[in-house]
């Protein structure tokens, strides 16, 4: 039998984990290509080397040209590649998943299938957000959103007044992004470079990203639900600090990202995202044992909640 043609990729066991990998680079109007096992984007001004295992989300602009060795380098490594709009303000289309498992995906279809569990679930996230500050136990869907946006607005004036940024209501149109308000643009820009890296562990993770607990109806759903949990830290005081500073003001979008990517230097919001994310769909496991979630097995169905090995012959002598 002939080889097959090709490096062979990596095994999972090799790979960088997703809560231990660069958030996101953003790129566009260059040529993305590969060198070994670096992505290289090159332009006019030189090249630039990214080390594909220890990446998260590769963000790819208008006027980029991928290679098909980029690609394959990225989906070996594990890496979601996400294709976005002018600035990264807009998702088209993203990558593979890092898993092989689909015992969180399978969590998150049965969860959110059931109104109790559902509910179960959207109250838990709620409390991730309020902390200390609020009882979800015994609240409504209606009674949880008016809290959280009571809060959202609290947030956006404390970092008002931190800032002495003006400020009104979050406004803006999503076909006219420069007829906004700086703060708002750059709440906009900071928002979506938080989606960006929610999508890519989520999808690293083999969850659905269109099956949410809160929102509903989209096919970033479940991204909307996770990045809710860190904008108070990450995507807020990130923007307010960009529109408070009129340096920043020439290219708002690209400094927002830049702020939010600071406050993700530390790894820290990757790590909590991937253990919320676990904690949340399968809350009787240990979110902290990465043992637990690097399963490499396919079973057949068995009826009910039962199960049988896969990859062996099961006739039945009748």
């Amino acid at each position: 039998m002939r080889d097959i043609p090709g490096a062979p990729p990596p095994s999972l066991g090799d790979l960088t984990r997703a809560q231990d990998r660069l958030s996101f680079v953003y790129l566009e109007r260059c040529v993305v290509h590969r060198d070994s096992n670096a992505i290289t984007a090159k332009d006019e001004r030189g090249v630039i080397h990214i080390p594909a295992a220890s990446l998260g989300a590769l963000l790819l602009g208008p006027g980029t040209n991928v290679s098909h060795q980029a690609m394959v380098l990225l989906a070996e490594s594990g890496a979601t590649a996400v294709w976005v709009g002018e600035q990264g303000v807009r998702y088209y289309a993203h990558g593979r998943t890092l898993t092989q498992s689909s015992r969180l995906l399978e969590a998150q279809a049965r969860l959110v299938t059931n109104q109790r569990s559902r509910l179960a679930v959207a109250r838990t996230m709620y409390s991730m957000r309020f902390r200390e500050e609020e009882d979800t136990a015994g609240l409504s869907m209606q009674q949880l959103r008016g809290r959280e946006g009571a809060r959202v607005k609290r947030v956006y004036r404390a970092h008002a007044a931190r800032t002495g940024v003006e400020w009104s209501r979050r406004d803006y149109d999503v076909h006219d992004f420069a007829s906004a308000s700086i703060v708002n643009q750059a709440l906009s820009a900071a928002n979506t470079s938080l989606y960006g890296v929610v999508h890519a562990v989520i999808v690293a993770l083999g969850c659905s990203p269109g099956l949410g607990f809160v929102h509903t109806g989209h096919e970033r759903s479940f991204v909307y639900d996770i990045a809710d949990l860190y904008k108070a830290e990450v995507s807020i005081p990130a923007a307010f600090d960009v529109a408070a500073d009129p340096t920043k003001h020439d290219d708002v979008p690209a400094a927002a990202r830049h702020a939010v990517r600071d406050r993700l230097r530390d790894g820290q919001v990757l790590l909590r995202c991937v253990r919320d994310v676990r904690a949340l769909l399968l809350p009787q496991e240990d979110p902290y044992d990465d043992a637990l979630w690097s399963s490499n097995v396919v079973s057949i169905w068995d009826g009910a909640d039962r199960a049988v090995s896969g990859g062996m012959n099961h006739e039945v002598d009748w």
